[in-house]
C-alpha cells in the first residue's frame, strides 16, 4: 500500500531543482556574505541576486527584504518589532481570532506587556467584518495583523478592501501570507501592505527560511543583537545555500502558478466527486469561492478528528485536523470555533486535506477512496 501525502499545507516536499542548486552552492560557494575576500563576494552576489528574486515576486523593492528563519520569526519581528518601535505613538494592536499561533500568541505575549489587543470575529465563512475592523480603529491603533490565507480552511480575506480602509489610518498593515504565497499574485503596493511574512517550506522549498517585507518607511526594532546582517534588522550569518534553494522555489512557483492553479482544482474536484460517489456525508468549512485551490477543509458529522486522523495514517492517508503546529492535540480548532461556536460539532469532526507536489490525479483519488471506506466503516 502507497503512502500518499495530503498535508501540504503543513509542509510540502523539497523541489528536485531546489536540492540541485542548494547542493552546488553548499559544495561550491561556501564563504560568510559578510567577508570582504572574493569567497565573501561571491557570497554577497548569491544573496542578493536571492533578495532580488524575493523582493520581484511581491513588487517590493530589494532593500525592504528582511531574511528569517521562517514564517514564525517573520511575524514576531512585523508584530514585536513595529509594537516596540511605535509604543509612543499607540499601544492598541487589532488582529483575528482565526490567524496562526505564531501571530495569536505574540499578541497575547503583547497583551502581558501592557499592549491592548483587539481580535476581530470572523463570519461562518471565515472571512472578517470590515465594519468591526472600521469600528476598533482608534488614534492608539498602531498595527494591524490579518492573515492573507488561513492555513485550516484556505479562506482568503479581502486583502484590498482592508488595504483601502487603512490607508486612511496610520497604523501599519501586516500580512502572514505564508499560506497563499506562491499560489495568489502579491503586489504589496496594491494591497496597501505595510509588513508581509513569507515562508519557504510552503512552496517546495528548504525548511528554516523565510523573509519578512517591511516596507522602508516602516519603524521596526531588531528582536536579534549581534552584527549588522540585514541592514541592522536581523542579525546573524545568512544561510546562503537554503537562501538561494528558496529563490529556486520562488522563480518555480512563479513560472508554474497558472499550472498549479488548475491542476490543484482539478484535484479538489476529484477529491470530492469521489467522496460523494460513495456517499459520504460531509460539508465543506469556509467560503466556497474566495480560497485557495490546495485547501480543502471537510467536516464530517458523527465522527471524531483524533479516530478519523488515526484511521487515515493507518491506511497510508496523511491528512490534518488544522496547523501542523498543534498536530497531535484534540482540542477544538481555534479556527473553527471563531466560524462556528465553541460547542460547534465541526471543531472536533473537520479534516483538512492540502495537494500538492507529492499529488496526482490517480493517488488522489484513490485517497479519497480511502477515507470513504473508513468514514463508511467507522458509521457502521
Amino acid at each position: 500500500m502507497n503512502a500518499i501525502y495530503l498535508d501540504h499545507a503543513a509542509t510540502t516536499p523539497i523541489h528536485p531543482a531546489v536540492v540541485e542548486r542548494m547542493t552546488e552552492i553548499l559544495t561550491s560557494h561556501y564563504g560568510n556574505p559578510s567577508s570582504i575576500h572574493s569567497y565573501g563576494r561571491k557570497a554577497r552576489q548569491l544573496l542578493d541576486q536571492s533578495r532580488r528574486v524575493c523582493a520581484d515576486s511581491i513588487g517590493a523593492n530589494e532593500k525592504e527584504i528582511i531574511f528569517t528563519s521562517g514564517g514564525t520569526e517573520a511575524d514576531n519581528l512585523a508584530i514585536l518589532g513595529t509594537a516596540f518601535a511605535n509604543k509612543e505613538k499607540g499601544r492598541h494592536i487589532i488582529t483575528t481570532k482565526i490567524e496562526h499561533h505564531a501571530t495569536l500568541h505574540t499578541a497575547q505575549y503583547l497583551e502581558r506587556n501592557g499592549y491592548e489587543v483587539t481580535y476581530l470575529d470572523v463570519t461562518e465563512n471565515g472571512t472578517i467584518d470590515l465594519e468591526e475592523l472600521k469600528r476598533n480603529l482608534s488614534d492608539q491603533t498602531i498595527l494591524v495583523s490579518i492573515m492573507m490565507v488561513n492555513n485550516e480552511t484556505g479562506v482568503i480575506q479581502p486583502m484590498k478592501q482592508i488595504g483601502e480602509i487603512l490607508s486612511n489610518h496610520g497604523a501599519y498593515f501586516h500580512t502572514d501570507a505564508v499560506q497563499g504565497y506562491g499560489l495568489l499574485e502579491i503586489d504589496v503596493n496594491e494591497l496597501q501592505v505595510d509588513l508581509l511574512s513569507v515562508s519557504s517550506h510552503k512552496i517546495n522549498g528548504p525548511k528554516g527560511l523565510g523573509f519578512l517585507y517591511a516596507r522602508e518607511d516602516v519603524a521596526i526594532q531588531s528582536l536579534q543583537f549581534g552584527g549588522e546582517q540585514e541592514r541592522k534588522r536581523r542579525a546573524g550569518t545568512e544561510n546562503v545555500a537554503g537562501i538561494v534553494g528558496f529563490e529556486t522555489a520562488i522563480q518555480l512557483a512563479d513560472s508554474e502558478r497558472a499550472e498549479k492553479i488548475n491542476l490543484y482544482q482539478k484535484f479538489r474536484a476529484i477529491f470530492i466527486d469521489t467522496l460523494k460517489e460513495h456517499h459520504i456525508d460531509f460539508t465543506v468549512n469556509g467560503d466556497k469561492a474566495e480560497r485557495v485551490p490546495n485547501i480543502i477543509n471537510l467536516s464530517f458529522p458523527n465522527m471524531n478528528v483524533e479516530k478519523l486522523l488515526t484511521n487515515f495514517d493507518l491506511s497510508g492517508v496523511a491528512a490534518s485536523s488544522g496547523s501542523a503546529c498543534t498536530a497531535g492535540s484534540v482540542e477544538p480548532s481555534h479556527v473553527l470555533t471563531a466560524m462556528y461556536e465553541a460547542d460547534h460539532p465541526c471543531t472536533t469532526n473537520s479534516i483538512r486535506f492540502s495537494f500538492g507536489l507529492a499529488n496526482n490525479e490517480e493517488n488522489v483519488k484513490e485517497a479519497a477512496e480511502r477515507v470513504a471506506a473508513i468514514i463508511q466503516r467507522l458509521s457502521k
